[in-house]
């Protein structure tokens, strides 16, 4: 079994084509999971998709093979074709992949370096798809580890001290631009997600009073009254009224279409200052004179300071991915391992037994020293397997002997697909993330 990540990030991928990659809604990520665990050779999955990143994590026991499976529906899914698809994305196998997973969870590989809502994410994105029956136990080793991770990240580095996030740095590029003159302006805040309540929460701090406009007005009536009494809520509805009255607007919706366009726009004299956080945009490109729009992508260069400043915590940080990526390899081969020598013995047990059982039947042994002989088998036999099982073990560790488990398994006719292994988990790992 191997692990495979297929990586469409803002490292390699602009906004644009992020936008066309971006899984927008519910049924259609649940639509890719069922397609790709229809392939015999893909195990489980779970897709990570957000602003800055898509995330194709896999178990698969042909890594290429599920790699031009995910490349092709990838293609089918976004209209771009498949060779585009393959100069977007970057593959991870493996100890790679564990690595990559574990940075992105511990947010080293964010747009933001630091940025806390990314663990949450991959939280939820595992949870969806172990609901929906395309994710179990094989990535639920992963996600245990990753967490642990991230976890240890932040408490033994400062990586993220003054946590930031992309709607942080775009009230503080607000500021910059504006000054105190935030200060008593009203903003209009357009979402009701996790990225627009934090916009809110920001620009209280700076002083802002806020509207919030969304689709269900029910529930941004009740996310603005739990906010305080300087944020009021109204329908998306009447979004062209607040964007002709107020110059600040902060976007971020999960919308297909862009809501923000040049019509809906009556007084271009007013300046402007608009931040769109979403994928896919939420605002039309237009010219106006006295409009000033940032996107995802400009607040990268506007957040390179806040990775400079946190570069040194970076590298221990990631000092601690790797130790993490060694130890979750050491554990899993020791996982492989500890199965197997237990079906041996009891393949042992039930040969001699079996043996036992024809020679007292046929009268090779008198049925008074059954237990005594039996027991000196049981002894021969361990004798006989120690040096074996020691040897196993050992090279286990080593990753150049990992095709050494898989011919015992098939000399010795064993299954271990089936096996709980909790059982055999090593001290040093945790209990793993309840989905």
């Amino acid at each position: 079994m191997y692990y495979q990540v297929m990586s469409f990030s803002h490292h390699h991928c602009d906004q644009a084509m992020r936008e066309k990659l971006a899984f927008v809604s519910d049924e259609e990520t649940k639509q890719m999971l069922n397609q790709l665990v229809e392939f015999d050779f893909i195990h489980e999955v779970f897709i990570v998709s957000t602003c800055n990143r898509v995330e194709i994590v896999l178990a698969t026991s042909d890594n290429f093979s599920s790699y031009h499976t995910v490349l092709g529906l990838m293609s089918q899914k976004s209209t771009l074709n498949f060779y585009q698809i393959k100069e977007l994305g970057k593959r991870f196998d493996d100890e790679e992949a564990i690595g990559h997973i574990f940075s992105v969870v511990a947010s080293l590989d964010s747009l933001v370096i630091g940025e806390s809502q990314i663990t949450g994410q991959v939280k939820e994105a595992f949870t969806f798809s172990y609901k929906n029956g395309t994710a179990g136990r094989k990535l639920n080793r992963v996600i245990s580890y990753a967490i642990k991770c991230a976890a240890q990240v932040r408490n033994e580095t400062h990586i993220s001290q003054n946590p930031v996030s992309i709607s942080s740095v775009a009230v503080a590029q607000a500021y910059k631009l504006l000054g105190e003159n935030m200060i008593g302006m009203t903003a209009v805040v357009v979402g009701a997600g996790e990225m627009a309540v934090l916009a809110v929460k920001h620009l209280l701090r700076v002083g802002c009073d806020v509207v919030m406009l969304g689709r269900d007005t029910e529930k941004v009536e009740r996310i603005a009254q739990s906010l305080g009494e300087n944020v009021k809520a109204d329908s998306l509805d009447k979004l062209a009224k607040y964007l002709n009255r107020y110059r600040l607007m902060f976007t971020a919706t999960s919308s297909r279409e862009v809501i923000v366009t040049k019509k809906l726009i009556e007084n271009e004299a007013l300046p402007r200052l608009w931040f769109d956080m979403a994928i896919p945009r939420d605002i039309e490109d237009m010219e106006l004179e006295k409009l000033q729009i940032f996107r995802i992508d400009d607040l990268r260069a506007i957040s390179h300071n806040n990775h400079a400043l946190r570069e040194e915590q970076a590298v221990k940080a990631s000092e601690i991915v790797q130790k993490y990526t060694e130890d979750f390899y050491d554990w899993l081969r020791a996982l492989s391992v500890e199965p197997v020598i237990k079906q041996m013995r009891q393949h042992v047990s039930a040969a001699i037994e079996k043996e036992m059982q024809r020679a007292i039947k046929k009268g090779f042994i008198p049925h008074e020293y059954e237990d005594n002989i039996r027991k000196m088998a049981e002894q021969m036999f361990n004798r006989f397997l120690h040096d074996p099982t020691h040897n196993l073990r050992h090279s286990s560790a080593d990753n150049k002997n990992a095709n050494c488990i898989e011919a015992v398994k098939n000399m010795f006719n064993i299954n271990t697909e089936n096996i709980d292994f909790k059982q055999y988990k090593n001290d040093h790992h945790t209990k793993g993330y309840n989905a």
